[in-house]
């Protein structure tokens, strides 16, 4: 979120899962559960890829290895990735890191951020790369929350436990930034290191806040009725695309509140949208009736990079990612593997893109990060 409720839905949905706790046993990550039993795999980098990605995705390579891994961020300079696990050992996702390359080339051993207790979500560089921000339950309780009552159907939980918190790359020095009630996650931060974005439910309704790096001066951007979410800066900081489901009927809205009111949410068309920082001049960008989220921006500041099952729409499981122009012309579909592509993300030259997914996985519902060098 960003993709904290889409990933442990769209992800619970696409792994019949996934989109957080253990304390010290953490910190050194369950190796098995990292690396496959026995020597790497020597499978070329074409194994990584289906007919179709070969347009887009060169040299690609798996991350990680086993679990179920997502929202990988590159750092400002690219060297790093901040991300979300849980697996054997983790019951609750917590925010690892790892550099991009090593020194073999062999894959890297991630290293626990977050405190190893609650469930963590949406984790993100600053720009200067000494602190980290990330959102938490742990405050609250140090157990996994509760699973959400799904005898009022397909429903997502949005737990009013979150937090924002930052802290240094290491785990240190964690500090709370937002302390209002409610669901406070899926943040990001400006390439300057001076704004925060973020979805809170504050005010009773899912919408999008702006804040200082410290917490202070926070403002309201989105007043729409419904569910906005996952924003992403432009790189220069002027605009920010996000996800939005707004109920219209008389019964749809009727549903979103009662749910709402309980914690709850149900999925549905899921659109992309962009807005200026200040939140003026808001446009939609998708207009496909499906679920699309995960948006981030191409370094050139004119186009989109997104998750969407538009090529199945009844297919719950089956997301792809894709990339259109901000005006909603030239879309155009990345990946074609079965089952779950999503959370992609740019490095700042665009040469490089990382990414979650259901392929080349060594046990069921296995969700690993890739990373291919960008073709146009």
């Amino acid at each position: 979120m960003k993709g904290s409720i889409v990933r442990r839905s769209v992800v619970a949905l696409a792994l019949s899962l996934v989109v957080v706790a253990c304390a010290s046993l953490l910190r050194g990550w369950v190796m098995s559960d990292l690396f496959p039993q026995g020597p790497p795999s020597t499978a070329a980098p074409a194994a990584l890829t289906v007919p179709g990605e070969e347009k887009h995705l060169k040299n690609v390579r798996q991350l990680t290895f086993g679990g179920q891994n997502a929202e990988a961020y590159f750092s400002a300079e690219d060297k790093y990735l901040i991300f979300q696990h849980q697996g054997e050992g983790v019951p609750c996702d917590q925010i690892y890191s790892i550099p991009v390359d090593t020194p073999d080339g062999k894959p890297a051993v991630p290293k626990l951020i977050s405190t190893g207790t609650g469930r963590t979500t949406c984790a993100y560089y600053f720009p200067s790369g000494d602190r980290v921000l990330f959102s938490s339950t742990h405050a609250s309780s140090p157990d996994c929350p509760p699973k959400p009552d799904y005898s009022r159907g397909y429903v997502w939980p949005i737990y009013d436990t979150y937090q924002i918190f930052t802290a240094k790359p290491d785990g240190s020095d964690l500090k709370q930034l937002t302390n209002a009630h409610g669901y406070n996650a899926e943040s990001t931060i400006t390439r300057d290191g001076k704004h925060i974005v973020f979805t809170s439910t504050r005010n009773g309704d899912l919408d999008i806040y702006t804040m200082n790096a410290d917490g202070s001066n926070v403002k309201q951007l989105t007043h729409e009725l419904g569910y906005d979410g996952g924003p992403f800066w432009s790189y220069d900081g002027k605009k920010i695309v996000y996800r939005a489901q707004h109920p219209k009927t008389p019964e749809e809205i009727a549903d979103y509140k009662d749910l709402l009111s309980k914690g709850l949410i149900r999925p549905g068309n899921l659109e992309i949208w962009v807005m200026n920082a200040d939140g003026s001049n808001k446009h939609q960008v998708t207009r496909n009736g499906a679920a699309n989220f995960g948006p981030y921006w191409h370094p050139d500041g004119k186009r989109i990079v997104f998750a969407s099952n538009v090529a199945d729409p009844k297919n719950g499981r089956d997301f792809d990612l894709y990339i259109i122009n901000e005006d909603g012309t030239g879309l155009e579909r990345i990946t074609y593997a079965p089952d779950f592509d999503a959370f992609p993300m740019f490095t700042s030259d665009g040469k490089r893109l990382v990414w979650a997914s259901n392929r080349h996985g060594k046990a069921p519902h296995e969700t690993n990060l890739f990373l291919a060098d960008w073709s146009e």
